[in-house]
């Protein structure tokens, strides 16, 4: 596969609170490291989304009395997991991996910094009232089609799949380059079912071999 200008890797929240041993582990999260780091040399374009979020966001269950991660509650009017306290600005937990390259990458875009509503896609938050700017960013730079992996396959990566989708980009979701949080032993594949009844194409990394 040749390189195109017009075609962008967004690595989605590949950080230590994510992987095994955070706050927020996503089992095997590391094992998609090498994947990442091979299939990057196939983009002029990469750009990456961190979670960046005060630690008085109210998706952490810490900061509701008497609840737990894993339990529903109403955040201004939308439904929210509430997880345990993760990605934290400025903490050890919200970095990168060391061994993710980062060489080539454009952009860092944080999401999550607004309190009272968290933000799995890096496009918008979850409320769609802030903009993380990546949109504006990829089309300025004429991108149309995009290439989606990293942490989590059924929050924060399909949420930036799909956004991506409906922002008219032309959406790949690269599966062997994600992982699952799965509180559900099922949603990681509902979220495939999902993207894929959506119109994004699922691959693997073998497509950049061809």
């Amino acid at each position: 596969m040749k390189k195109s200008n017009k075609e962008a890797l967004i690595i989605v929240d590949v950080q230590y609170d994510f992987l095994p041993g955070g706050a927020l582990a996503v089992s095997e999260g590391d094992q998609i490291i090498p994947v990442i780091n091979q299939i990057q040399p196939h983009f002029e374009f990469i750009v990456a989304t961190q979670d960046w979020h005060p630690k008085e966001h109210l998706s952490f269950a810490a900061n509701h009395s008497e609840k737990n991660p894993g339990e529903l509650i109403d955040l201004d009017g939308i439904s929210q997991v509430l997880w345990p306290v993760h990605c934290v600005q400025g903490t050890e937990g919200a970095t990168f991996h060391e061994g993710l390259d980062r060489s080539n990458w454009k952009r860092i875009f944080q999401k999550g910094t607004n309190p009272r509503v968290d933000s799995y896609s890096g496009f918008f938050d979850n409320a769609r009232r802030g903009d993380t700017g990546l949109a504006a960013f990829l089309q300025d730079h004429g991108i149309q089609r995009i290439f989606v992996c990293g942490l989590a396959l059924d929050y924060c990566v399909k949420f930036t799949a799909l956004d991506g989708l409906s922002l008219g980009f032309d959406t790949y979701l690269i599966q062997d380059a994600t992982k699952a949080v799965n509180l559900d032993a099922k949603d990681g594949e509902k979220a495939l079912d999902e993207m894929s009844s959506q119109g994004i194409q699922l691959i693997d990394s073998s497509y950049f071999q061809s």
